[in-house]
């Protein structure tokens, strides 16, 4: 008989199951009342318990250990020192989308070089998020891949569904069954109704096919996600961050009956990529919440060592210290300067 399957695979090869990379890097008692206790957290502000802005700030990716665990002492102490007004969650992103080609993230190229090791990309990216963890951050992560968000996520304490993925059935579903907060971003062109469909169906059971811990194909059911909530990060079409767009996206959720908050990206969309603007961005979210206006409960930063970006180099002896390999990001100077200026200015408001 001729083969009739796997005509174009070239490998298929079994991974270590999420049980053996957990057993690896277990969690201790300390680390798991911190990640119990800073979901709560995220959960109050979204309920609005809680008067304090999530910020959600960190590298567009991570591509190696230093650069992100030295990015992730500096922003535990900033995170303290700004603990009145925000609750901060580090970003921890292992995987990135592609429009086309490109590098997919630490989990399926952790060498930078093809090499496609997923078995160390699983093993680093646990690592990590182990790590920083540790120190005393939360963090949060996009959930790309169904399969792989089960190999950190009793680290998390937020995650997110991209632009374009939001309309999937699949990550919708999976997001239903997710133990922590998730939010869906409106599309890269800017619509914001898949985003809103994506909320209200992540609010309800589903079943579908999934792993469980020991690798094995198993069907999911869920008992829906009560704190699905939308992210705006602009679009082709334009920006979505101003009050007039806050305003009409929280009328929409009204008459769905959902929660009425949402989150901001200052990047993508609202910044037309350009890192700089995002300080304008977070600038005007402020002034909405001096004035009283506090339908945005977070905002999202993308933030690294230093600014700007860099293309992955033959030579990775080449590749700059803290420098996003990915989306450019503001430098660590002027993120401290703008969570200052915001923790600074929601105090004022308070006074």
């Amino acid at each position: 008989m001729q083969q009739t399957q796997d005509l174009r695979v070239a490998r298929i090869k079994p991974l270590p199951s999420p049980h053996d990379i957990k057993e690896a890097r277990p969690v201790t008692e300390e680390m798991n009342q911190w990640v119990v206790e800073s979901r709560a957290a995220v959960g109050r502000i979204l309920q609005g318990e809680d008067d304090r802005m999530l910020a959600i700030v960190g590298p567009c990716s991570i591509h190696r250990e230093a650069d992100a665990l030295d990015y992730a002492r500096r922003l535990e102490e900033l995170a303290r020192e700004v603990s009145s007004q925000m609750l901060v969650v580090m970003r921890a992103y292992f995987e990135k989308p592609r429009t086309t080609v490109g590098w997919k993230g630490l989990v399926y190229d952790p060498h930078m070089d093809d090499s496609g090791d997923m078995a160390a990309g699983l093993e680093q990216a646990r690592a990590i998020a182990h790590a920083i963890v540790g120190l005393g951050l939360p963090i949060g992560t996009e959930a790309l891949d169904p399969l792989t968000i089960r190999y950190f996520s009793d680290l998390l304490s937020w995650a997110s569904v991209g632009a374009r993925t939001a309309e999937s059935q699949l990550h919708r579903a999976m997001a239903s069954g997710l133990s922590v907060p998730v939010g869906f971003k409106n599309t890269t062109e800017g619509s914001v109704t898949p985003a809103l469909d994506a909320v209200e169906c992540a609010r309800a059971p589903h079943v579908f096919l999934g792993i469980n811990d020991r690798g094995q194909i198993s069907e999911v059911r869920t008992a829906g996600n009560s704190l699905a909530h939308v992210v705006l990060r602009g679009g082709r079409r334009g920006t979505n961050y101003e009050e007039g767009d806050v305003r009409t996206m929280l009328g929409k959720l009204a008459e769905r009956s959902l929660p009425q908050c949402v989150i901001v990206d200052c990047s993508h969309g609202n910044s037309a990529k350009r890192p700089e603007r995002q300080r304008l961005v977070l600038a005007e979210l402020i002034r909405q919440r001096q004035a009283g206006f506090k339908g945005v409960v977070g905002f999202m930063l993308e933030s690294n060592i230093e600014p700007g970006a860099q293309q992955i180099p033959t030579d990775l002896s080449e590749l700059r210290y803290g420098v996003s390999v990915t989306d450019a990001c503001m430098g660590w100077d002027e993120t401290k300067e703008v969570l200052r200026e915001a923790h600074h200015a929601l105090c004022a408001q308070q006074a």
